[in-house]
Parts: structure tokens; C-alpha cells; sequence
């Protein structure tokens, strides 16, 4: 009886060894192996060999990390108030710095890029942060690459997915529009009116070098008059034609 419980605890013992010597990594994986405390190299993928107790590994996954950097207070540099959340897309390039230079590398790149969101944003005005959002993200994902380079993360890109605005902002924001709308709109009215007086002093000075052309413009207007039926027409009589009739009748 004893000799089988030393039997199965000698199994036990050597199930453990092995489990402790042999690991797989995926593709997609690699292993930071440490040796006596001091790091040794980086392994993977696929069937890994270790010295138990002697040696251990720490997985690390090479795949894109998509983060989402939760909702941030920014107040842009014209003093307004937003709230601004955006999404991070990382890798690892360098197993060996993401272990060994921090601690926690996913926190510590959420934690770098919600200061890096605020401190970039607020150095623009709210216009541009509408307006502009691919410069912004071009900005935002520069300054957070330089400073993970040292982690051994490459951040690929950054999208700033919301904006939000209180009420009485979105309120002033369409006013402003309201107003810009009707700005533009007197501005297209004064171009018409001023072309349509060039066109109108050009037509007058044409019509002044011909007189018999005023004359025809004259009669034109008259039979465009008579077309409507309520209207009351009153020829004007040429001055030249009352004086003549006045000479008759002081002959008379």
C-alpha cells in the first residue's frame, strides 16, 4: 500500500515537472524567458523547453489591441467644456521591452493616452476639434507612438469616436450656423442686385446712343401692358404734338 502511494505521488511529481518544462505558443505568441531572475531571451512560437524552477516564462501576444479610452473632460483652448472618448489600436513589436520596461503595459498605455486625448485636444479650439478629426487623430497617435517606443509598442492608429456638448452649446452652435446661413444668403443677394445694376447701367447706355431704340423699347413695354385686360393704359402725348394743337387753336 505504501509502495503505491509513492508510486502515484512520484507520478504526480513528474506530471508537474512536465507540465513545468513543456509549453506551446501560438503564432500569434511569444514567451520572455527568465533565468535565476535575469532575463534570458524571447522563444516562440510553438513547443517550448524549460528548466523547472529554474527557468520561467511570461506570455506576451503579439496580436493588434484595440483599447477604448473612456469618456475624457477637455476644455478646448476658446474655454469650452467636451467630453471626448476615442479608440487605440496597438501592438508589440519588442516582447522583451513591454515586460521588462513597465509593468503593465496595457494599463500604462490606457492611462498615456487618456492624458495624451486631453493635453493635445486642448491646445485646439472646439471648430477644429469638429471639424478636423483626422489631423487630431494624426496628432494624437504621433505623440502617443514616441512615447511608447521605449515599451516596445507601436501604437497604429488612434480614432476619436464621440464628441459630446451640453445643451446650451449645441443651442449656440446652431445659432451660429443659423446666423452664417443668412449671412451667406445676403451675400449671394447683394451679388445679384449689384451684377443686375451693371447690366441694368449698361442697357441704359446703349439704349442712349440709339434713340430710335428707346422709342422701340417704349412700344415694346406698351404691348406687354395691353396683354392684361385690369390694367388702365395712359398714352403720354409727345410735348411737340400739344403745341401744335395749341397753335390751331388760337388760329381759329
Amino acid at each position: 500500500m505504501g509502495l503505491q502511494l509513492g508510486f502515484a505521488a512520484l507520478l504526480l511529481l513528474v506530471i508537474a515537472l512536465a507540465g513545468s518544462t513543456f509549453r506551446i505558443l501560438r503564432e500569434y505568441e511569444r514567451g520572455v524567458v527568465f533565468q535565476l531572475g535575469r532575463f534570458w531571451q524571447v522563444k516562440g512560437p510553438g513547443l517550448i523547453l524549460l528548466i523547472p524552477v529554474v527557468q520561467q516564462m511570461v506570455r506576451v501576444d503579439l496580436r493588434t489591441v484595440v483599447l477604448d479610452v473612456p469618456p475624457q473632460d477637455v476644455i478646448t483652448r476658446d474655454n469650452v467644456s467636451v467630453k471626448v472618448n476615442a479608440v487605440l489600436y496597438f501592438r508589440v513589436l519588442d516582447p522583451q521591452k513591454a515586460i521588462i520596461q513597465v509593468e503593465d503595459f496595457l494599463m500604462a498605455t490606457s492611462q498615456l493616452a487618456q492624458t495624451t486625448l486631453r493635453a493635445v485636444l486642448g491646445k485646439h479650439e472646439l471648430d477644429e476639434l469638429l471639424a478636423e478629426r483626422e489631423r487630431l487623430n494624426t496628432d494624437i497617435q504621433q505623440v502617443l507612438d514616441a512615447q511608447t517606443d521605449a515599451w516596445g509598442i507601436k501604437v497604429a492608429n488612434v480614432e476619436i469616436k464621440h464628441v459630446d456638448l451640453n445643451e446650451s452649446m449645441v443651442r449656440a452652435i446652431a445659432r451660429q450656423a443659423e446666423a452664417e446661413r443668412e449671412r451667406r444668403a445676403k451675400v449671394i443677394h447683394a451679388e445679384g442686385e449689384l451684377q443686375a445694376s451693371e447690366k441694368l447701367m449698361q442697357a441704359a447706355e446703349m439704349l442712349g446712343r440709339q434713340p430710335g431704340a428707346m422709342q422701340l423699347r417704349y412700344m415694346q413695354t406698351l404691348s406687354s401692358i395691353a396683354g392684361d385686360k385690369t390694367s388702365t393704359i395712359v398714352f403720354p402725348l409727345p410735348i411737340e404734338l400739344l403745341k401744335g394743337m395749341a397753335d390751331l387753336s388760337s388760329k381759329e
